[in-house]
């Protein structure tokens, strides 16, 4: 065959693009749940015949990374044994999935007597059965709990509808003319994928198309891998912990990554993660995977369509039976919030090596509220599914956008409409606002989360929520501060009931008048909040994303009786934060700074009790080590005597972390997050 010209190459790549979007056409006009057509949480792809991925339109991209993994489930549970007008199902997070509410439907196509092509969707059904309406619940011990758990099936035989197996499905999930509504939208768009595919192969030969995708995939790597080769080679590292709770007591769990980058590859080990726990904070291999690969698009080629060439140069090791590589039977319900702290040690460690091209933590946590019940007008059962949407990272060139779908999640609409949710449940909002406040302090601020107010105007309702991110906020880059953590309340008859788990709720009983107060989390901010030019500060406040007592304690601006940035008294205030900031002198510590605790270890911060004494810490208090570039690294600080008074002691880890060596400097801060109006 002679050389593919880069016209027609670019044609029948964009060609197979555009037959993804009419298979999300077909999904977005025809599905049934609100968080489906109007939410948009779903995601389609077209894979070659060995499961790689090789065309994606506007999809989620938490979805589609994973997405290959259950295409390739497929394969192995039917090895050579699928037929024309199969589709087969399939929600196994241990298979590759993310969360069992996301049901995979894999659709091989044939032509010339072989299999040439696999269409996938992927809908986040808004439930699959469970202890908790919404399936997704924070108290989850165990993956039965969460939903029903789907093996690769056919759900439909040779063109017909395998009946028995949808009906037994259907039997183990709420609102059932929802969920048949969803499976009908995700077969119509498997079978708009092969009628779309038969009339491009029609016009173009079989072994053109193949041509032109392998081509496609090579070039994708070699972009991919020409980005990576630009980084500085080096071992880098960070830590993050997810979030858990123990009789109401904070117990972290510890996530680790040492990223090594080598001319053009770029591998990510999570080599001492926590052990898996049954709490719903696990996720899968193929989770952590997009985690990593999603940072590094994001960063390094975010223009360039996602393919599975992108995936090529990188290696990414997580243990089985630890929270990056969950193993049955624990909950693996967390697929947003363990990606979002995989994406959170990405950025740390690749703020040493390029900060340029990193922005602050994202918010967190996918923040997935669920209200359900019956309703009283039908009768019916019902389920709204609310992500609120927070704040992203601020960036070298910018404020980060506030509300705003993460590079994870693609296409989602971030804001439900309120008309939607009111018409289809026995709901009313309140309240939709940013919540003032709530992004992190920074030369460039992070942006704010969203806050949502919801009354519930019927009883025998239900509130789960899963979340993380409400102990840890997000963190900010190059001397910026963190945001305001996730939060979410009810108020009842004038008084806030608050959760002993915040983040992890499971079936809280709701009454009739009761308002689910949900506030989503801030995004961290980029460079020192002193640089930020006072105007700026002023424009905050102006559009209510800063109250006035951070302005001055925090960025320094001072205002004349007009309400005019004052220069010369905002210079003398900003030098006087400057002044006050403690820096310690780092000395190397013998052994790794962690303590145990039941389930993981946390990072400790020894401190001598005078410079304890100046930063107002007791023991166990959340401090931030900021060398001021990067980010910061967080620990729970220990009063010690031993210690000399202004320095502070690090470890092997530590200093590799924060780029640091003994006798630098680092800024010892309390991490106290802004309070959210």
């Amino acid at each position: 065959m002679r050389a593919i010209d880069p016209i027609t190459l670019e044609v029948l790549t964009q060609a197979l693009v555009s037959v993804v979007g009419e298979m999300r056409a077909t999904v977005f006009r025809t599905a049934r749940s609100v968080a489906i057509h109007e939410g948009k949480d779903f995601s389609c792809g077209l894979f070659d015949a060995t499961g790689q991925v090789v065309a994606q339109s506007d999809d989620i991209s938490g979805h589609v990374v994973p997405l290959p993994w259950h295409v390739r489930a497929a394969l192995r549970a039917f090895d050579g044994r699928l037929a024309p007008g199969d589709v087969v199902m399939l929600n196994d997070p241990y298979l590759g999935g993310t969360h069992l509410n996301d049901v995979t439907l894999v659709h091989p196509i044939f032509r010339e007597g072989r299999l040439v092509f696999l269409a996938a969707v992927r809908e986040h059904w808004a439930d699959v059965g469970g202890t908790v309406p919404g399936s997704l619940s924070g108290a989850a011990r165990d993956i039965y709990q969460e939903g029903i758990r789907i093996p690769p099936v056919l759900v439909v035989e040779a063109g017909r509808p395998n009946q028995a197996v949808i009906e037994v499905l259907l039997a183990n999930m709420r609102v059932r003319e929802e969920r048949l509504g969803d499976l009908n939208s995700g077969l119509g768009a498997c079978r708009t994928a092969e009628r779309r595919l038969d009339a491009l192969l029609a016009r173009h030969k079989l072994e053109l198309v193949e041509a032109c995708v392998r081509a496609n995939l090579d070039r994708s790597e070699a972009r991919m891998r020409a980005r990576i080769a630009a980084l500085p080679d080096g071992d880098y590292a960070f830590e993050d912990y997810l979030e858990t709770f123990v009789d109401g007591r904070f117990e972290p769990l510890r996530l680790p990554l040492r990223l090594i980058i080598a001319g053009d590859s770029l591998t990510a080990d999570f080599t001492g993660a926590s052990a898996q726990v049954p709490v719903p904070v696990n996720s899968t291999l193929a989770v952590t995977t997009g985690g990593v690969v999603i940072t590094l698009k994001a960063a390094l080629d975010p223009t360039a369509p996602m393919n599975q060439g992108a995936f090529r140069p990188v290696t990414v090791i997580a243990p089985e039976g630890t929270v990056a590589n969950v193993t049955h039977p624990a909950p693996a319900g967390s697929h947003g919030e363990l990606r979002k702290r995989v994406m959170a040690v990405m950025i740390g460690a690749l703020s040493r090596a390029s900060p340029e091209r990193i922005t602050g933590d994202v918010h967190r946590t996918s923040f997935h509220n669920m209200i359900g019940g019956a309703h009283p007008r039908t009768r019916r059962e019902y389920v709204h599914y609310e992500w609120g949407a927070g704040g992203n990272g601020g960036f070298l060139g910018g404020d980060g956008p506030s509300a705003m779908a993460a590079v994870d999640w693609g296409n989602l609409n971030t804001l439900q409409s309120t008309e939607v949710i009111e018409s289809s449940f026995p709901l009313l909002v309140e309240e939709s606002r940013l919540g003032i406040g709530s992004g992190g302090e920074g030369r460039s601020r992070g942006g704010a989360g969203m806050r949502r107010a919801i009354r519930v105007l019927a009883e025998g309702a239900q509130y789960s929520v899963l979340a993380d991110g409400a102990v840890l906020p997000a963190f900010g880059i190059a001397g910026a501060l963190s945001a305001a953590p996730v939060a979410s309340h009810i108020e009842r008859a004038g008084e806030a009931i608050r959760f002993a788990s915040p983040g992890k709720v499971g079936g809280f009983p709701l009454r009739a008048g009761d308002v689910v107060v949900m506030q989503a989390a801030g995004g961290g901010g980029y460079g020192d909040p002193l640089d930020r030019p006072i105007q700026a500060v002023l424009d905050d406040l102006e559009q209510g994303t800063l109250t006035p007592e951070r302005a001055r304690e925090v960025y320094g601006a001072v205002l004349d009786a007009a309400g005019r940035p004052d220069a010369a008294a905002s210079e003398r205030a900003r030098a006087a934060i400057r002044d006050a900031r403690r820096m310690l002198v780092v000395v190397p510590a013998a052994a790794l700074l962690y303590r145990a605790g039941r389930f993981s270890e946390r990072r400790i911060c020894p401190v001598a009790p005078e410079d304890a004494a100046a930063l107002g810490l007791a023991e166990d208090a959340l401090v931030e080590l900021d060398a001021q570039a990067g980010a910061p690294l967080r620990a729970w600080a220990v009063p010690d005597a031993a210690v000399a008074p202004g320095t502070v002691p690090l470890d092997s880890f530590g200093l590799r972390a924060l780029g640091l060596t003994p006798g630098a400097q680092l800024h010892l801060r309390p991490l106290r997050p802004p309070a959210v109006a």
